[in-house]
Parts: C-alpha cells; structure tokens; sequence
C-alpha cells in the first residue's frame, strides 16, 4: 500500500486527504500550524463543511488518517505527495505560489524514496513544470521525482460529497508511471478518469471555473436588462434551462460570484493571458460585471433613501454563498464596508459567518441571534446569503417587525406574490417591482 502524503489543511488539502482516507488509502495531512493540527487530531474541521467533522472521526479512528506538522519525515516516508495549498490572489490579480513553492522546496530536501508529485492546487498553466524544477535543483537524496497535476473540481458547501461524487478525475501526467499510479489511487472513487498532458490538465481547471463565472456574469447581465426593459429573469431563466445545450445550473440571477476561487482564478487567466500577449475578452467582461453587480442593491436602496447616516440596516446572510462559513470575496463585506463608512447602523444574521465576520469588525456592527432580532426596527434589509432559514422565513416578519420595510433581496429568495400581499417595499434582482407584478406565470410541460 503507497504511502499518501497532503500538504496543506484548507479546503483542497483536508477534503482531499480524508476523502482518500475514507475509500481506503493510509493519509497524513501536513500542515505548519501547530494549533489547526491540535483540532484536526480531535476530530474537529477547522473549516464550517458538511460532513466533513464525522469523516474525520471515522478515519482518524480507523488509523487511516492522521495529522502532524513534521512535514521531513512524513515525506521521507511518501510514496505519493498531493500540494494542496492555497493560491490567493496577488494585488495585480496573478495567483501567489509562494506556498506551493515553499512546499516544493521543503519535498525535495526531506523526501527519501522515489516519490511522486502531484499539485492539487490550481495554479497558471506551466507551474506543474517549475515546480519539478525546483523539486530537481534542490534535492538533497539520490531519489526519482515526477511532478503531475490533478486539478480539484469540489465546492465549498458540498466538498466532500463532490469529492467522493465527482464528475470526472483530470490526470495531467508527462509519463505511464505518473498515470498508472494516479488511476490506482483514484480506482476506489469509481469515477471517469481523464487523463492528458500536465498543461491541459491545468488548463482544465481555470476554463471551466472561469467558464461557470462567465455564465453567473451573463445572467446577471441579462437579469439587469430584463429589469430595464419589463422582463423576469425567472421566467426567462427557467425556459432557457430547458435547452440541454444551456442546461439549469449557474442560471440564478443575483450580486455576484464570490468564494475562494471564480474570483481570484478569473483574474488569474486573465492575468495570464495579457503577459502571453492575449486578451481574454469574455473573462474581462465576466470579471467587471461581477464587480458592479456587487453593489446592485446599494444602488437600488439609494432610490429610496438618501442617505444612509444614522439608518438602521438589516443584513440577512454574510458568506458568499450557503453551506459555508467563507467570506472571502462575499458582496456582503463592501456592502457593510460602504454602510459605516457613511454612518449607517448595522445589525447582522448569519446562522455560521458571523464568527469568521466578527475577524473583520469586532465591534462596528451589531450581530444579532435570529432574524427577528435583527430586523427589530430596522429602516432596511439587504439580502446577502440564501440561506435556506432565510428563504424559508415568514415574509411577514419584515412588516411586524421593521421601522419601514423595504427590502432588497440580492438572491431573489421570496416569491414576488407572497411579498405583495404581505405588503413590503420589495426589490430583487432582473424580476419586476411589486408595483408592477400582476399574476404569476406557470410553465405548461
């Protein structure tokens, strides 16, 4: 049985060691904070994911799983590394890969036996190359090293089930040893296995993320036309998924992409497509839609109220998204940024981001326990999140418990008929005004 090693306990790194645990394979995850470690051994995720705490129980007590931050004799001791480090954005919007760098540099002067390399981590396209290099220049052990490339495809809120539940398995490998050992490894996940060049399977990993954010920008771009011109983004939405070539996924209107990676892997690409002298045009459009869609429901309160000083505001979701306790890249944190900034009095609900928000104001804003105490006066709403304890609540709470409630719904997460009788202020995203709602259309199959 080979030995497994993951470098990096973050979202790539942990649900891909404990999924390899969980169908069989002997795992230790490396990483350098003592204190992340000293959790993960107590079988609790440092990171809000579903399900991930009971497989890491599970395979902890199996021995199948174990973590440690002596990195030089867990790769001493590997047959096989995967990186799985983090690659945040640069302030130029190229990908930082001092981490995956650091912890090339780290595999070659520990690794002892013949090992295998394999960058998890998305990273530009030819990096799979530099850091083979690295590996090579600063090995210490007269040992053989491949480098290969095996892109993630999971979701923050649903990681573990797409891990254990993929689409496909991309394999970037330069040699059959490289291949032959991956699909060995991946045999147990019974999933399609793809294999191609370390460049393509690289590239794989940005088009099709860089592809999704593009059609969460269109969207978008059409559910603001569809506002200006008398349309609803949900009936039209909902007759183009039934093109197969369209399909039904990525076709909900709101504020925009956020999370840990179509932001900074759209920027990415784009960055890199200009240093080789080309131009991305459809992902420089993606990427400045999203970036004004942000603020579409700033824009739209600003109609009604003008100005936000000393006004009580509401916010009902802060990560980027459900099923995650993320904020990076969430619309909520330039929204509330801009409130304080011109004197507006924020109370928020989030039913697992507000620990993490707390990070980044302690004490400017005002976190409540539920929603009703959140709205308890307030002059507006923002909608931020979909959570489904949002979705799900009572429309009428906004009048029994708002000063004034007018609401800006940034995730469209209430039926138009239901907010009209309910007699609100309400505004969502590429759907008609109340004023001007009538009747409800139904899709006749």
């Amino acid at each position: 049985m080979l030995n497994i090693a993951v470098a990096g306990t973050g979202y790539v790194g942990l649900v891909t060691g404990v999924c390899m645990a969980e169908v069989g394979h002997k795992v230790t995850c490396v990483d350098h904070i003592q204190d992340k470690i000293d959790i993960l051994n107590k079988g609790i995720s440092p990171i809000f994911e579903p399900g991930l705490d009971e497989l890491i129980v599970k395979n902890l007590k199996s021995k199948d799983l174990c973590f440690t931050t002596d990195f030089a004799s867990t790769y001493a001791q590997a047959d096989v590394i995967f990186i799985g480090v983090g690659t945040p954005e640069n302030e130029d919007g190229s990908a930082n890969l001092n981490y995956v760098y650091t912890v090339a540099r780290q595999i070659a002067e520990t690794v002892q036996r013949n090992c295998l390399i394999v960058v998890k981590s998305t990273v530009p396209i030819g990096t799979n190359e530099k850091v083979e290099a690295i590996i090579k220049e600063y090995l210490i052990h007269d040992v053989e090293v491949e480098v290969a490339s095996n892109p993630e495809f999971l979701a923050q809120g649903t990681a573990v089930r797409d891990t254990l539940n993929a689409s496909r398995i991309v394999i970037g490998a330069e040699s059959d040893y490289a291949k032959e050992t991956l699909v060995d490894i991946y045999k147990p996940f019974n999933q399609p296995i793809l294999t191609m060049s370390r460049r393509s399977a690289e590239m794989v990993k940005y088009a099709s993320n860089d592809f999704l954010a593009l059609k969460i920008s269109f969207v978008n771009d059409i559910a603001n036309l569809c506002e200006v011109v008398g349309a609803n983004i949900e009936e039209v939405t909902s007759a183009m998924s039934y093109d197969e070539r369209i399909g039904n996924k990525f076709l909900n209107p709101g504020i925009g992409y956020g999370g840990s990676c179509f932001p900074k892997d759209t920027k990415a690409l784009h960055w890199l497509s200009e240093e080789e002298g080309y131009v991305l045009r459809t992902v420089k459009a993606a990427i400045e839609v999203n970036e004004k869609q942000k603020f579409k429901l700033i824009k739209m309160a600003r109609q009604d109220f003008t100005t936000f000083k000393n006004v009580k505001v509401a916010v009902l979701g802060l990560t980027f998204k459900p099923g995650t306790d993320d904020l990076r890249e969430a619309p909520s944190i330039p929204n509330i940024r801009l409130l304080l900034n011109e004197g507006a009095k924020v109370h928020v609900y989030d039913p697992v981001g507000m620990e993490n928000f707390k990070k980044l104001y302690p004490t400017e804003i005002q976190y409540e326990q539920n929603i009703m105490g959140t709205l308890k006066d307030a002059d507006l709403c923002f909608v931020f999140t979909e959570w489904a304890e949002i979705k799900d609540m009572d429309v009428n709470l906004f009048q029994n418990y708002m000063k004034s409630p007018f609401i800006y719904d940034g995730r469209n997460c209430f039926d138009l008929v239901q907010v009209k009788e309910a007699g609100i202020n309400y505004r969502s995203i590429g759907r008609p005004s109340i004023n001007e709602y009538k009747v409800k259309r139904e899709v006749s199959v």
